[in-house]
């Protein structure tokens, strides 16, 4: 197949239509296997990873080579590279996926109704899911395990720079497929860097069921904007803490600190922090001490910089922005309504903080704060799906629509009606 990508006379349409022909027809056989057969497909493909470990790194030194001559900064290249503690990694969180319970098939809310049929719910796939991601080559993996294991078909279209290492983990994968007698086609790594192939992928509405794309901001506007499929997504995590005049200091800067500090690129990293008028004064300079040192940029609105001197204002448009970076904007709101009426003006829907000792504030913020995740005196970097207890997550879902928040194994399926008789009919 990649030889086939290289051609020059390579049909992008054509072959993107075959990937959605071979992979709706993989998922009827994926959708109906036995977990046993899934979790044997799983831990296939993580023996298949292990024991092909010098020809991944032989692969992804060539995607690290061509990365150093596009000049490729030192960040994504470390993204990209395929070390063997990151193989292992792969390896395991195979292993754990196929641990995880089965959702598909579990029946729920069967109950009688007055007619005497019983209704109920059950728990089914959704079918043929496209991920389009960046170019973390481990995604590759993590992505066909969960779409696997929740019983769906799934074509993965991972970025340009880890062509050969994705289409090296690609064979391990139908390898272990072929081995459990599953289907090759249920996983499909698109083996061409033609940027066509992503428009071609979002519209093959007639195969796939969902698209779920991962990376920057830029790249999901794009999906969002083409797609003529449903896409689960996050556009960016602009997340607050509210520090409350009547949460505990302590607690306070644990978290506020932990929010911002524990680590700066991810979806989930405090970018704002909104301190309530009464408590400002007693929490911010030990807060701000601590920032410094930590060495992050902090900018704050009229009233923050009267108490910490030292740092920059904020502009307008810092309450809008998601860093991904150790800079944080800070804003003195009067009261928790204050704070709220601002995250519901500049957050972004993905996770969001309340720090207080009160519980009918902590309820109220819980209640009213239109967010996917929303927190209680616990740090934002919680809101991944291994923490929630999932397991593993696809990844962040702000839409209200079926998934919501982390997207794990339950967030890869859906509902449908399921009723039983007895010869039951409507008079």
């Amino acid at each position: 197949m990649s030889d086939r990508a290289e051609s020059l006379n390579f049909d992008v349409p054509a072959y993107l239509h075959e990937l959605g022909v071979q992979a709706r027809a993989a998922a009827r056989a994926i959708g109906r296997a036995e977990s046993g057969a899934k979790n044997a497909a799983l831990n296939a493909i993580a023996d298949a990873i292990l024991a092909d470990q010098d020809r991944l790194k032989a692969e992804n030194q060539k995607d690290l080579q061509a990365g150093q001559r596009k000049g490729l900064d030192s960040a994504l290249l470390d993204r990209l590279e395929l070390t063997g503690v990151r193989i292992e990694a792969m390896a395991q969180g195979l292993r754990q996926i196929s641990a995880l319970p089965d959702p598909v098939g579990a029946i729920s809310d069967l109950d009688y109704q007055p007619s005497g049929i019983q209704v109920g719910r059950m728990r089914v796939p959704l079918g043929v899911i496209g991920i389009i991601y960046e170019s973390r080559p481990n995604v590759t993996a993590d992505a066909a395990a969960l779409c696997l294991k929740a019983g769906n078909a799934c074509i993965l279209r991972g970025g340009s720079e880890a062509l050969h290492s994705n289409q090296a983990i690609a064979r391990c994968i139908q390898q272990g497929l072929e081995q459990a007698g599953l289907p090759v086609t249920a996983v499909q790594v698109v083996a061409t860097t033609d940027r066509a192939a992503v428009g071609e992928l979002l519209r093959l509405d007639k195969f796939v069921d969902v698209i779920v794309p991962r990376g920057g901001k830029g790249p999901i506007e794009r999906v969002i904007a083409e797609s003529k499929i449903p896409v689960i997504k996050h556009l960016h995590g602009v997340c607050h803490t509210y520090i409350d005049d009547q949460a505990d200091i302590d607690k306070a800067v644990k978290v506020a600190f932990n929010a911002k500090t524990q680590r700066y690129g991810t979806c989930n990293t405090m970018e704002t922090l909104l301190v309530a008028a009464g408590i400002a004064e007693r929490v911010l300079p030990i807060l701000g001490s601590q920032y410094q040192a930590e060495g992050v940029e902090m900018r704050g609105c009229e009233r923050t910089c009267a108490i910490l001197n030292a740092i920059k204002s904020a502009s307008e448009a810092d309450w809008d922005e998601e860093y991904l970076a150790p800079i944080l904007s800070i804003k003195i709101v009067d009261d928790m309504d204050a704070a709220m009426d601002h995250i519901d003006k500049h957050g972004s829907q993905h996770t969001d903080v309340i720090i207080t000792e009160n519980v009918t504030r902590a309820r109220r913020f819980l209640r009213e704060v239109d967010s996917s995740s929303v927190m209680v005196n616990a740090s934002s970097r919680f809101a991944d799906g291994f923490e929630y207890g999932l397991g593993a997550e696809i990844g962040i879902s702000t839409d209200k629509l079926h998934a919501r928040g982390p997207v794990g194994l339950e967030g890869l399926t859906t509902l449908k009606y399921i009723v039983l008789g007895d010869g039951h009919i409507r008079t």
